[in-house]
């Protein structure tokens, strides 16, 4: 770091590399709803200038600023000045974190059990249960449409690259676990599951402002994920969280570490010549709109692989006219700020219904349930190249 640390212990530089042009208010999802400044990444950072300089006190007003943002990024893939806003709202949450205790103890609770693989899966299990006697509003709260009572086993085939599994997606969509590992293994190259050795990245820590949660997590799966091979992802904010843990330890075993993530897209762009791209029937035979995870466009600009991958296997792939706009899931922003993440997803549904898309894929889990839950059909692309491939 450099420049000198004020209240909230931002770095100075990177505060005043903001020069409030405005040219991410049009990408700013929030902004888009409200209208209001204090809701745009320009406005946010205002308000950390001034508090780090001890003009304003954190006031309730100004830590709803901060809370209020989705995360998404879409403001530095705008900015001509790269300003590093993700980094300087991390900063700025878990000061808030620390000193107001502002994350629901709910959802506290809930990321306490992220890392607790089997009290995960037994919980999940019982919600199964539940959904399948209608006594959960599985729509409403987002839900997989038949969220798993028990789950496909994942073995060990080799050893050439890992496969990060995690913690939500393995416990409530393991089929893409299972679907991706096929693609992988389509390549002629081996895979290891992470399994429970580690449970949790930390990205939803990161985003709730518990840093030092994030950071345990961090050295939990750095240790458990050894060697120098491949570790691959399905989901954007896993693989978003990954990369970035050089930066989140600040240590030369961080950054190696880091430097051998790898979003499974972009991964397979270099391995498609391995795979016959030439099954008899494509496994969509519509048209598939493609929702670009937030992390995967503009934190790990990835996103093009998708595409790419997924144009041997379906038919028509067509483009959403909203410049790749947040759908407004955002971890869990979805349950804490329901109303502006369904104001914010409107606009994402609207896009989609102008394309006249058959079917909609997403490669984050986040994304997809949230989509589900207005009404969507959604697939990971990793599904549809396994159906693809299954059908030779």
């Amino acid at each position: 770091m450099s420049g000198s640390l004020g209240l909230l212990g931002l770095d100075q530089a990177e505060l005043d590399s903001c020069v409030a042009c405005g040219l991410c208010l049009p990408h700013c999802p929030t902004y888009r709803v409200t209208g209001a400044d204090t809701h745009s990444p320009r406005g946010r950072i205002a308000l950390m200038q001034v508090v780090d300089e001890g003009i304003a006190p954190l006031s309730d007003e100004i830590v709803e600023a901060f809370d209020s943002c989705i995360q998404c990024r879409a403001c530095e893939t705008a900015c001509p000045g790269d300003v590093p806003f993700g980094h300087l709202l991390e900063v700025a949450k878990g000061v808030v974190e620390k000193t107001r205790g502002k994350a629901p103890w709910w959802l506290k609770l809930g990321l306490r059990a992220l890392p607790r693989p089997r009290l995960l899966r037994a919980g999940s299990s019982c919600l199964a249960v539940a959904q399948r006697l209608r006594l959960v509003p599985s729509q409403r709260l987002g839900l997989p449409q038949r969220l798993p009572v028990r789950r496909r086993a994942l073995r060990a085939t080799g050893d050439d690259v890992w496969l990060f599994t995690g913690c939500v997606m393995d416990a409530w969509q393991r089929d893409i676990h299972v679907a991706t590992q096929q693609v992988i293994e389509a390549t002629g190259t081996t895979v290891r599951p992470s399994g429970d050795a580690a449970p949790c990245c930390g990205a939803l820590h990161t985003h709730a402002g518990l840093g030092d949660d994030a950071r345990r997590l961090a050295a939990r799966a750095m240790s458990a994920l050894e060697g120098d091979n491949a570790i691959l992802v399905n989901s954007a904010g896993c693989g978003a969280a990954l990369k970035d843990y050089g930066r989140l330890l600040d240590s030369d075993e961080a950054r190696a570490f880091s430097a051998r993530v790898f979003d499974v897209h972009e991964w397979l762009v270099d391995h498609m010549d391995e795979i016959d791209a030439n099954p008899p029937a494509p496994a969509i035979a519509g048209r598939v709109a493609i929702q670009d995870p937030c992390h995967l466009r503009h934190v790990q600009g990835s996103h093009m692989a998708v595409r790419r991958v997924l144009e041997p296997f379906v038919s028509e792939i067509v483009e959403l006219d909203d410049e790749g706009m947040c759908c407004g899931a955002g971890g869990a922003y979805s349950l804490v700020h329901r109303q502006l993440a369904l104001d914010v997803r409107d606009r994402k549904t609207g896009a989609i219904s102008r394309s006249r898309a058959d079917v909609v894929v997403s490669a984050n889990p986040g994304c997809s349930m949230h989509l589900v839950a207005a009404g969507l059909t959604v697939r990971h692309p990793m599904e549809l190249v396994a159906e693809a491939l299954r059908a030779r």
